[in-house]
Parts: C-alpha cells; sequence; structure tokens
C-alpha cells in the first residue's frame, strides 16, 4: 500500500503517492541538472510542496532544492505550507527552504510563524529564513522583541537572527542601538560584535560604549559582555573596570567575567577590591574565579 501526503493550497488537497513522490522526485533531478525549473508553473510548484511532507529524506532535499531553484514564484505557496500544513515535517521543510530563497516577500508569514507555530524547529527555521534576506528582515526582528505575548525562546531566536544579520544592515542596527526601548537597545547592541570586529565601525564603537552608561540595566550587561569578545583587551579593560562596580549585579558579572576572557590580568587588583566591598554571593564567586583563573595565566 502506498502512502498519500496532502498539502492544502487554495482549498484543494495536492496528494502524492510515494511512487509519484519518487518518479517527480527523479524528474526535478533532470531539470535541477538543466537549470530549467525557473520556468515551473503553478501546478507543478504545488506538487514540489506536497513533496516536502515524503517520510524519505533525500527526496525531501530533491524537493527542497528544486523549489530554492524556482525562486520567487514558489514562495506563495511555500509560505501557505509554512503557515497552515496540518503536518509538522512540511511546515519546517517548507521554512527551511524559503532560507534558500532568500525573498522578503516572504517575511510576514516567516514573523507569524515565529510568533504562532507551536514548533520550535519551525520557528527556528523561520528566524534562520529572515536572517538569509538580510537587512530587510531587520525591523520584523526587532518587533519581535516588543510583542507583549513573545516568549523567551522567541525573543531569544529573534536576537540571534539579528546578530547573524550583522555587518550586512549597519545603518539600521546602529538606528535600533539609539531606540526608545530599551529591549530593542539590547538586541542591537548584542548584534554590533560583526561590525567592530570586521568592519572596524567607529560609529557602532561609539555606541558600544554609550551603552555602558544606558539607564537600562540589561543595556549594559550587554555591552559588557560583548566588550569580552571582541578581543581587544587594551581598548575593553580600561571601559570594563567602572563596570565591575555598577549597582547591578548582572553588569558586575558580565564585566568581571569579560575581564577573565580577555586576559586582562592588570585588571587583577580592582577585582580583588571589588571582591572585598561585594555582598552578593553570586557576583563575588565570578569575582573570585575572574580574579584565580588571571593569576594563573600571569
Amino acid at each position: 500500500m502506498t502512502q498519500e501526503h496532502s498539502l492544502p493550497i487554495n482549498d484543494e488537497a495536492i496528494q502524492l503517492s510515494e511512487e509519484e513522490a519518487a518518479g517527480l522526485a527523479s524528474e526535478l533531478k533532470t531539470l535541477l541538472r538543466e537549470g530549467k525549473l525557473g520556468d515551473s508553473d503553478t501546478a507543478q510548484i504545488q506538487r514540489m510542496v506536497a513533496g516536502l511532507g515524503d517520510p524519505r529524506g533525500l527526496l525531501r532535499l530533491t524537493f527542497a532544492e528544486s523549489l530554492g531553484a524556482v525562486g520567487a514564484s514558489a514562495v506563495p505557496a511555500l509560505c501557505a505550507a509554512m503557515r497552515n500544513h496540518q503536518n509538522v515535517t512540511v511546515r519546517r521543510a517548507a521554512a527551511k527552504t524559503l532560507t534558500l530563497i532568500g525573498d522578503p516577500q516572504s517575511l510576514p508569514a516567516l514573523l507569524d510563524s515565529l510568533l504562532n507555530d507551536a514548533d520550535p524547529v519551525v520557528q527556528g527555521s523561520a528566524v534562520g529564513a529572515m536572517a538569509a534576506i538580510g537587512a530587510e528582515s531587520v525591523d520584523v526582528l526587532l518587533e519581535v522583541l516588543l510583542q507583549p505575548e513573545a516568549t523567551a525562546m522567541q525573543i531569544g531566536l529573534a536576537s540571534w537572527g539579528l546578530s547573524f544579520v550583522g555587518a550586512k544592515a549597519p545603518e539600521a542596527l546602529r538606528k535600533a542601538a539609539q531606540s526608545e526601548h530599551a529591549e530593542i537597545r539590547t538586541a542591537a547592541i548584542a548584534a554590533l560584535g560583526d561590525q567592530i570586529q570586521s568592519l572596524e565601525d567607529e560609529q557602532a564603537k561609539v555606541l558600544l560604549m554609550n551603552a555602558l552608561n544606558d539607564q537600562a540595566s540589561d543595556v549594559r550587561a550587554e555591552a559588557s559582555t560583548l566588550l569580552g569578545k571582541l578581543h581587544d583587551a587594551d581598548w575593553a579593560e580600561p571601559l570594563l573596570l567602572p563596570m565591575i562596580a555598577d549597582n547591578e549585579p548582572q553588569v558586575r558579572k558580565n564585566a568581571a567575567l569579560s575581564l577573565m576572557k580577555l586576559g586582562a590580568s592588570e585588571a587583577t587588583p580592582a577585582l580583588k577590591e571589588q571582591d572585598s566591598l561585594e555582598q552578593d554571593p553570586t557576583v563575588k564567586s565570578i569575582l573570585r574565579l575572574a580574579i584565580n583563573q588571571l593569576n594563573d595565566t600571569d
């Protein structure tokens, strides 16, 4: 008995038996080699999307690659499948295939799937597709941070997407780093690393330094963490030293950890002084870890 795979598109169920799926995949491989998939019509695209539900991984890959070769013409059908299909395998495959295409017209559907699909793989793949689109996805990803119903995972995925876009959207991230919303400033600061390290963006460096004095402790904490990732101890150490005495424990912890990561042994006296004053036991443990680690590297 053959297995059926259906996909409701435009209120019609597209069904492929296992034999039909195998035959279509073979045909598509030939068309891929010949570069002729760009001429696929709507019916052919719907059949390819239906094939994303096939239980055989290699066939699903063929269908995904074929849809990727079709490009923008396949986006509406893929978005419909990602948003509406009952089979989670199809929703996952559709989101991953949209990553291959990287078309901005898919952004509303990708945002909807990130916020409303119950499957974490679909959520993650939706953000991956947004990141592949690049600069045009920045505003959409930032929108997630302000959604009151967004979960911690969704916010984390959106922040990851922003970091991945990184240097592709320098102006958008610089603007976001100055947003009136602390959540957006925090995510934007976290995403500035590529601009500072790869592009040597002086404006981004100024924004990072300003973030150390932000009224929101989450922004200061993120800025302290980023300084530890930039592998520039000479620049970062004098900026981090005041942060180990910040009035928020998380900022103090992040600053101490960054000094440790940078191997900033000259900061040891300041860390010891803060350790003698520290009242928070969790911060105290981080300070001592940093002190011990820096002493070992002397």
